[in-house]
This record gives structure tokens, C-alpha cells and sequence, in this order.
């Protein structure tokens, strides 16, 4: 009565009280616990059960290693697989093989995971599925797909799960004619006409690959359509640069009687946001709220800020990001590039200020951002400031970007001598971006000696680098070399083509 009116600690007192030896009862409570989602709890009933001398059975087991599982304990769950190995568990119950696959890919142990499915000697689509979504939770997703393919060929059709899986994992990869051939096979056997989120999965699988006529095909034919198959081609739409056709979209599907959820607004925003679509963009925004989707939905949020900063209102963008219940980084750098693109570098620069006393530190697109704005304006002392601080106090290792804003705002400042140092002392130093700043910061400086020291190591990097070739000209061209433009012109030639 206690477990099934939830009230477990009772339970588990009276078991304990009572002396209870029976399995059952123990596994029971433990099982109530991990349905609570309290892990730690159900491995504690657990350990009270073995101590009381009751032996667990097969069921006891599965419960405790979905605990496990909740808790990623993988200590207590390899003790769990040695007891279940050496009594033998695993040859009487295939359910407690896929027990210990789940527990292991759960506690992120997925090499233990696909040992434990090659040991089984019953293998079923519910053993490969666990082990699939694990490598790709792993992000091993090649090594998701070659899972597929064994289980095929050891004669276990794939079901539903596999197909959602194997199509997630053709999408991160961008795996088309995989993806194609995962298609044909969904379609021989009808599995599209009653799983609406094989169908979705299928859209979204054409639009990540760029094919999003196919995508927009495969939406058209399914028999049922949900807001997740409607999203999927909204998002293809717009990371393939369609804006009007991602609004299109969401217009008919809204036709359809379909209410877009957080992450439909999400891409109607970015929509926005290229479009510059101010109008449509605050007609979402009072959709969003009437729905209530800000209260828990960082990046709807976020998106929001972007939409109104891309439309060139910074002034309302900052307004929703201090209205918002939640803040990131992200957050703070969307505003940051916005008042960056309407030049209110002032603005930019409070903004990093502010972000810092609302709590949240600075990550590498922050300092790059900054390190530009200070660049523009010649802030070289907070510029310094700010790239010492990036490692010592932000704990942000500076980007490839935040180096070449740091030359640029060496080259503006006239220190050419820093900006050599920098990039000396680096080991970014093997790209050629950041020669081609310093030869910026030379022209800048009209220091030819320098601009020539500088044009032959990025030559030693790649001698058909055209970029190279055309700064050191228009270098040699400002200082009226023009002998030394012809003599380069010819090696651009010999070297480029």
C-alpha cells in the first residue's frame, strides 16, 4: 500500500522492522525509488536488502542498475554485473543483459556497453538500440551507424527506434546516400504511415543534409504532420539561408492548425533576424508571451535579444535580455555584437561591464568581441588588460580571432614591435591569418622592412597564398616601390597559378 501511494520511507521502515525476507517486498520499494528518479536511495534500500541477508533476483537487479543509471554510479554497477556474471543471471534473463548495456551507456562507459552486448548470448533490437543511442550520445556516430549495419547482418531487423536513431545520426554527419538508403527501407515496410516521429526524423535527417527540397518532399507525403516535422523544415530553411521560405512555412503550418512550440519561434526569429522583418518579429514576440514559452527557455530568449539586435533596435534588445528570467553568455554576447553593429562601441564596452556584475564571465566569443571594439577605438591599455585576463581570471584560452585583434590593435596603436612579439610567441603562429594581420599592422605603420620579414613567413607557410602577396604590394604601391610591385606581381604569378 505504501509503495503505491508513494510513501517509500514508510514502506522501507516497515520491511526493515518486520525483518522482512521476502525479495519481492525489497524490490518493490527500490523499484518505486528509481521510478521517483531517487537513485541513490533505491542503491541505499539495496545495500539494506543484501544486509538483511535477502538474495535480489533478476528484477532486484534491473531496478538497481536503472538506479545506477539515474546516479552513474559505474562502481556499484560493475559490482552488480560480476554478482549477476557469477550467478549466472544472464544466460536465464536476456532483459537483464540489456539492464547492464543501458547502465553502462548511461554512465558514459560505452566501450563496457558494447563488450557487454557482444557477451550477451541473446541479442535482441532493444540490446543494439541502447548501445546505438549511446554511441551517439557519445557523438561516436560512425560508430553508431556500423552498429546498424552489425545488427543487420547478424539477422535483427531494425524497428522503429533503430530507424529514429540511424537517421539522427546520418543528420549530425551529414551521411545523405546512407540516409537515403535508411528511407527506402522505412518505405518497403509502411513504417511512415502510423510513427509521426519516424516521419520528423526523416525530415529533419534531408534538411541537416542540405537537401531541403527533399526534406520539404518528404513533409508533403507524410500522412500525419506535428509541430517537430514542421520545425525540422523551418530549420533547414534558415541554415540554408531561405528566410521567406522558413516564414512560409510557419505560415502553413500554423494554416494547418498547428501551434509552433519554443523551437519553431526559435527559427522564425533567426527568420527574422536575416530578413530584418521587425514587423513579423514583434507579432512572434506577443505569441511567445501569450504563451508564457520565456519563463523557462533560455535560448527562446536569447533568440528574442538576437532578432531585435539584428533589426538594428538595440535599445529594445537590451530591454527583453533584462526582462528575461534567465541570463547566459550567450545572452550578453548577442547584445554585445548588436551595439558593436550599430558602432555604439561605448555601449559594447558597458555591456562586457554589466554581463560581469550580473555573474556571468566572459567565454572567447565575449574577448574577441571586445578585443575588436577596444582594436576600433585604440583602447590599447584595455585591450592589454583584457587579453591578460582572459586566461588568468576568465579562464578562456585566447581564439585565433582574439589574436588578430590584438595585432590590429597593436598595429593602430603604432607599438609594431608588440604586435611582432605576439605573434612569436604564439603557437597559432603556423596560420597564415595572422601574418596577414601583422602585414595589416605594417601597412598601417608603412614599415616595409618589416612588412617584407613578415610576407616571407607566411610564404614558408604556403607559397600560393594570394593574400600575402596582394598586402605586401599594396605596401611596396604606398611607398612608391614601384620596381618591387612589378618583382612581386611575377612571383604572385609563378606561385598562385
Amino acid at each position: 500500500m505504501y509503495v503505491k501511494c508513494g510513501e517509500l520511507e514508510k514502506a522501507e521502515t516497515l520491511l526493515y522492522l518486520h525483518k522482512s525476507k521476502l525479495a519481492f517486498a525489497w524490490t518493490a520499494v527500490i523499484a518505486g525509488y528509481t521510478h521517483q528518479g531517487r537513485g541513490q536511495s533505491a542503491l541505499d534500500c539495496f545495500k539494506q536488502m543484501q544486509h538483511e541477508g535477502i538474495l535480489p533476483n533478476s528484477v532486484t537487479y534491473k531496478c538497481a542498475l536503472k538506479a545506477c543509471a539515474l546516479i552513474k554510479s559505474t562502481d556499484i554497477g560493475r559490482d552488480i554485473h560480476k554478482k549477476v556474471s557469477s550467478r549466472g543471471l544472464l544466460q536465464e534473463d536476456p532483459g537483464l543483459g540489456n539492464a547492464l548495456v543501458n547502465m553502462y551507456v548511461k554512465c558514459r562507459a560505452i566501450s563496457d556497453a558494447q563488450k557487454v552486448l557482444e557477451e550477451l548470448s541473446s541479442r535482441d533490437v532493444v540490446s543494439w538500440n541502447i548501445l546505438i543511442s549511446g554511441y551517439i550520445q557519445e557523438d561516436e556516430v560512425e560508430q553508431a551507424l556500423d552498429c546498424v549495419e552489425q545488427m543487420q547482418h547478424k539477422g535483427i531487423l531494425p524497428d522503429l527506434v533503430t530507424y529514429v536513431s540511424a537517421l539522427k545520426a546520418c543528420a549530425k554527419i551529414r551521411a545523405i546516400e546512407m540516409g537515403r538508403h535508411f528511407h527506402q527501407e522505412i518505405t518497403m515496410q509502411g513504417l511512415l504511415q502510423n510513427n509521426i516521429e519516424l516521419g520528423g526524423a526523416l525530415v529533419n535527417m534531408y534538411a541537416k543534409c542540405g537537401k531541403i527540397s527533399e526534406a520539404q518532399r518528404v513533409l508533403e507525403e507524410l500522412p500525419f504532420r506535428d509541430v517537430i516535422s514542421w520545425s525540422a523544415l523551418i530549420a533547414g530553411y534558415v541554415e540554408e539561408g531561405q528566410a521567406e521560405q522558413a516564414l512560409k512555412c510557419s505560415d502553413q503550418m500554423q494554416h494547418e492548425g498547428i501551434v509552433p512550440d519554443a523551437v519553431t519561434f526559435v527559427y522564425m526569429l533567426r527568420a527574422c533576424a536575416i530578413l530584418r522583418e521587425t514587423k513579423r518579429g514583434r507579432r512572434i514576440h506577443v505569441e511567445i508571451v501569450r504563451q508564457g514559452l520565456l519563463q523557462n527557455d533560455i535560448i527562446l530568449g536569447n533568440a528574442l535579444v538576437d532578432m531585435y539586435a539584428k533589426c538594428g533596435e538595440v535599445s529594445v534588445a537590451r530591454c527583453i535580455l533584462e526582462e528575461l528570467p534567465f541570463r547566459d553568455v550567450v545572452s550578453w554576447n548577442t547584445l554585445i555584437a548588436g551595439y558593436v553593429q550599430e558602432g555604439e562601441l561605448e555601449h559594447a564596452l558597458n555591456c562586457f561591464e554589466w554581463m560581469q556584475i550580473d555573474g556571468i564571465l566572459p567565454d572567447a566569443v565575449t574577448c574577441a568581441c571586445v578585443l575588436n571594439v577596444c582594436s576600433q577605438q585604440g583602447l590599447i591599455q584595455k585591450g592589454q588588460t583584457l587579453f591578460m585576463n582572459m586566461i588568468t581570471k576568465y579562464g578562456v584560452k585566447p581564439s585565433l580571432e582574439s589574436y588578430t585583434c590584438m595585432i590590429a590593435l597593436f598595429g593602430h596603436a603604432g607599438h609594431l614591435e608588440k604586435a611582432v612579439r605576439l605573434v612569436q610567441e604564439v603557437s597559432a603562429a603556423g596560420s597564415t591569418t595572422l601574418w596577414h594581420a601583422l602585414m595589416g599592422s605594417c601597412q598601417k605603420s608603412a614599415d616595409v622592412n618589416v612588412a617584407e620579414w613578415v610576407f616571407e613567413q607566411a610564404e614558408s607557410l604556403d607559397k600560393s597564398d594570394e593574400s600575402a602577396y596582394v598586402l605586401l604590394g599594396n605596401i611596396y604601391a604606398a611607398a612608391s616601390l614601384e620596381g618591387q610591385v612589378k618583382r612581386l606581381e611575377g612571383m604572385r604569378i609563378r606561385n598562385c597559378y
